[in-house]
Formats: C-alpha cells, sequence, structure tokens
C-alpha cells in the first residue's frame, strides 16, 4: 500500500472534502476521481475514512492510501518516441493499437520499453498517457512519467493549452477552409479544416488530403464531421460510405502535430510528424490508375 499525506492549511474555511481535496494530491486533479477514491475507501481524514460531506478544519491530515502497482507485462512493439524528458515523452502511437485499458495489447503496455524511467521521486511506475486515439488512429500521444506531470499535463488538457492537428484522406471534393460545428452525442463540439490536396480517382472521383483541427475533445469527432459533411474518411468502417470503405487498408487518419506549454518551464513545444506513408502511396497510386485508364 502507498500512502500520500496532505495537512489542511490554516487559513481553510467550512468547505467540503470533496470541493478541498481535487489537486491536493499527484493523479487526483479532479472533483471525479477525487469523489471516486473517496468511494473506494482510499481516502482518510485523521485515520477515520473520508466522505464526500465531512467539513474540513485546519490542521487535519488527509491521507491518500493506493495498492501497490502490479509490474507490468511488457507489451512489444515498435514505437517511435519523438520527444522524450525527465516528467514526459511523446511517441507516434501505430494505428491499430489501443492506448490502454484491461486488455494486455495497449500503448501503455508497451511504454516502458521504450522510453527511459524518471528520476524524479514521483516517477510513476509504469509512464501514463494523458489522452486518447481511436484505436485505428496513428499518431502523437503525449506521455507522463511522473505524478505531477500527469496533474499539470491533465490541467493543459482542461484548460485547452493542448492544441492538435490530424491529416486524414477523404472521399470527395472539399472546400478550401470550413468548420463544423455539428453536435457529438448532443454536445458542443468544433473542428477547423483545411483542405491540403487533391487527386482524381477512378473507385471516388477525386481524393483530397485534408487538416482538421478539433476545437474541442468529442468521441469520433473529427470522422463524424467530415462524414457529416459527406466526405469520409478512406477507410472509415463506422461513418464510411457504401461500397468505399477499402477494407483491409485501415483508417487514413494521424494525429500529425501537438503543440503544448511545458508543464514546469512553460516553454512552448511545438512536435510534428508526417502522417504514414501509406497516405501518400495510396494517392499516387489512385492519380497513376486514373491517367492510364482516363487520359
Amino acid at each position: 500500500m502507498q500512502s500520500e499525506k496532505h495537512i489542511v492549511t490554516s487559513d481553510t474555511r467550512s468547505i467540503r472534502l470533496s470541493d478541498y481535496g481535487p489537486g491536493i494530491f499527484p493523479g487526483l486533479s479532479t472533483k471525479s476521481a477525487f469523489k471516486k477514491a473517496i468511494k473506494k475507501g482510499e481516502i482518510m481524514v485523521d485515520k477515520q475514512p473520508g466522505t464526500t460531506g465531512h467539513i474540513v478544519k485546519p490542521g487535519e491530515v488527509i491521507t491518500w492510501n493506493t495498492p501497490d502497482d502490479k509490474p507490468v507485462k511488457i507489451y512489444h512493439i515498435d514505437l517511435e518516441v519523438v520527444y522524450e524528458d525527465e516528467t514526459l515523452g511523446v511517441v507516434n502511437k501505430p494505428a491499430g493499437v489501443v492506448v490502454s485499458g484491461n486488455q494486455f495489447r495497449t500503448l501503455e503496455n508497451a511504454l516502458p520499453l521504450h522510453l527511459e524511467p524518471s528520476s524524479h521521486t514521483d516517477a510513476l511506475a509504469s509512464p501514463k498517457a494523458i489522452h486518447r486515439l481511436d484505436a485505428p488512429t496513428s499518431g502523437l500521444i503525449i506521455i507522463a512519467k511522473t505524478a505531477a506531470a500527469r496533474v499539470k499535463l491533465s490541467r493543459l488538457m482542461e484548460q485547452k493549452e493542448i492544441h492538435k492537428t490530424y491529416q486524414a484522406l477523404v472521399i470527395g471534393e472539399t472546400q478550401e477552409s470550413w468548420s463544423s460545428e455539428t453536435p457529438v452525442d448532443e454536445k458542443p463540439s468544433t473542428t477547423l479544416f483545411r483542405k491540403i490536396r487533391t487527386v482524381p480517382s477512378l473507385r471516388s472521383e477525386t481524393l483530397t488530403m485534408v487538416e482538421a483541427k478539433p476545437l474541442t475533445g468529442r468521441t469520433h469527432q473529427i470522422r463524424k464531421h467530415l462524414s457529416e459533411a459527406g466526405t469520409p474518411i478512406l477507410g472509415d468502417k463506422m461513418y464510411g460510405k457504401e461500397g468505399l470503405i477499402l477494407k483491409g487498408k485501415g483508417l487514413f487518419l494521424c494525429a500529425t502535430q501537438v503543440a503544448f506549454p511545458h508543464p514546469f518551464s512553460g516553454e512552448p513545444i511545438s512536435i510534428k510528424i508526417d502522417p504514414p506513408h501509406k497516405f501518400e502511396q495510396f494517392m499516387q497510386g489512385e492519380k497513376r490508375r486514373w491517367e492510364k485508364y482516363r487520359m
């Protein structure tokens, strides 16, 4: 069992434990996470089980007890580390790999093999991703190596200070630039789009490479917005056009850029990669076939 302690500050006045607690421990930065820890019996106040309605008092000792982490069973995959320092890393997730979860074949189970352990006292037993990508989507994922980095990066996410850019190959021709504000799961959502270039296609008339910048983080947001516009992503089994799914090639969507202030130094970090080779390879192949049979 691991324990972290916090002494309630002397200027604290009449506040519930569930409101005071978020942020006092690295790893419990949100109200929902802190409430969940209370419910699991992990939070103690002066050696008594904490309750959400308890009014904290100056000098009380709040303790967070967590079970020891189990050793990670390493998942062996090729993984490109694009950036790394003592507190965080950025990796290029391959398409088809789940970021995290109960199953063995996850990105997080592959991280200890590719990232150097942090020498900081709050080093995580195993590095953790601070955001997700759909399994079929490839590209950049930000990784926390310490508990403090996990908290600070999560806050940057909540404050919308982590900016992500994607590239996608879509079926059809698009506008030069546009935005979609169609709600996703009945929640407000906004994505900015820009056309990069097009090629003719015998199969679908036109293929377009687009850049997408989501301003919100809804599930399948980019995929849904492009499908709703009538230009679904090539290889999208969930939102693609019947007869044009292109089975076996995977989803042509990649997170190609992340930009954010370093959680400790504040220095701007901007990391960019090219999309997988299959994007350009497929576009050139479609163009050659069109030229061969139509010109």
